[in-house]
């Protein structure tokens, strides 16, 4: 049988993006309208703003490990969560989690040394792009992590906090993003770029994009359905 896969939900459009990348996908591994069994479990997402804006992480892990331990309850026998921004305070929390949990920023650096990238600019939430999740995940496998610069992270932040948790997405907040992925490439000298918030992928792509991407969401899903589909590999 499949292994049962957990979510810790953050935000929405992200959670549901990783949601419906289970179940669409899940027949690449299981066979004609199969995926593995999910339960997922979110608390409000202004729980977790809240905390992330007085920079409580502690706080944040202790969202995170609530979601755990009910989503143990309910039968998963590991977790992924499809938001970077709060696997800040993973770490906090690993040690007292009931279940396993698949690391979102490893699974994309596996990817980039697996495409043969070596430096990586890095999008997201500005929580995210001032921490260290990315860096030392692409460290640890010898590359480099750029980030972008402090006008391009507000700028990208206010584009995901306003508009694409709530599913909005305008013409002019794409191109901005594509604009700081072109400099990112020109200036930065970056090979490939990681979609570093889980709805930016909702926006842009490898189709859009001046870089290649690393689709984070997507990734862990998949990464996910590997683990589920082959609970002994």
């Amino acid at each position: 049988m499949p292994l049962h896969i957990g979510i810790v939900g953050c935000s929405a459009e992200g959670a549901a993006l990783c949601y419906r990348t289970l179940c669409a996908e899940g027949a690449q591994f299981l066979g004609p309208h199969a995926h593995p069994e999910i339960s997922m479990h979110t608390p409000s997402l202004a729980e977790y703003v809240a905390c992330l804006d007085r920079g409580d992480l502690t706080g944040v892990g202790e969202l995170m490990l609530a979601s755990a331990r009910k989503l143990a309850g309910a039968g998963a026998d590991f977790l992924i969560c499809p938001d970077n921004t709060i696997h800040q305070a993973l770490p906090l929390i690993a040690g007292r989690s009931p279940l396993p949990w698949l690391h979102i920023a490893e699974v994309v650096a596996d990817e980039a040394v697996a495409r043969g990238f070596r430096r990586i600019g890095l999008t997201g939430t500005r929580w995210l792009i001032d921490s260290e999740v990315y860096p030392q995940a692409l460290a640890a496998r010898g590359l480099a992590c750029v980030r972008p610069s402090q006008v391009e992270r507000d700028e990208t932040h206010r584009i995901i906090m306003d508009e694409l948790v709530y599913g909005i997405f305008h013409e002019p907040s794409v191109a901005r993003f594509q604009q700081v992925i072109a400099r990112m490439k020109d200036e930065d000298g970056c090979e490939a770029v990681i979609l570093g918030c889980t709805e930016i992928p909702l926006i842009i792509g490898d189709a859009n994009s001046p870089l290649p991407t690393f689709d984070s969401t997507r990734l862990l899903a998949r990464a996910a359905l590997r683990r589920a589909a082959a609970p002994g590999g």
